[in-house]
This record gives C-alpha cells, structure tokens and sequence, in this order.
C-alpha cells in the first residue's frame, strides 16, 4: 500500500466516522482520535464487506456507516461506563 493509499483511508475513515457519530443520538464521551480509528476500521470492514458482495460504492459506503455506527455505540457505551 502506498502513501496516498494510507491517507485517502484516512480521510475515509473521518468523514465515516464524524457521520457514525452525528447518527448516534446521545452525547459519546470519546474523542477525536478515536472516531478517526472508529471510521477507519467500520470503513476497513465495510470494504471487505461490499468487496466480497460485489455492491456498487453507495450500498458499501452505507454498510461502511452502519459498521461505524454500531462500533461508536459501544465504544462510547464502553467509555461511559469506565469513566462516572
């Protein structure tokens, strides 16, 4: 993997992850760094996904956001019950 392959993955898994968070209703206490992880891997898994079903880019970046969601809930559910 090259360089603008790394970034472009990067600045997927942002704006996946800044979308999963804004689709969470309640308050996550979890910040910035973890959101970017969060989208990168929802985005990582929902590739895999998308890829191996042969769907088009809209029906893989929407399985790429459900992903996200589901992994923000419980991270911050996580978070929340970490931190009183």
């Amino acid at each position: 993997m090259d360089i603008n392959g790394i970034f472009s993955g990067i600045a997927a898994g942002i704006v996946i992850g800044v979308i999963a968070r804004l689709l969470v209703p309640s308050m996550q206490p979890i910040g910035c760094f973890v959101t970017i992880i969060i989208g990168v891997v929802g985005g990582l898994v929902g590739e895999a996904i998308g890829a191996s079903m042969d769907w088009g880019f809209w029906a893989t970046f929407a399985v790429q956001v459900l992903i996200a969601v589901v992994l923000v809930a419980i991270v911050a559910a996580l978070f929340r019950r970490s931190n009183p």
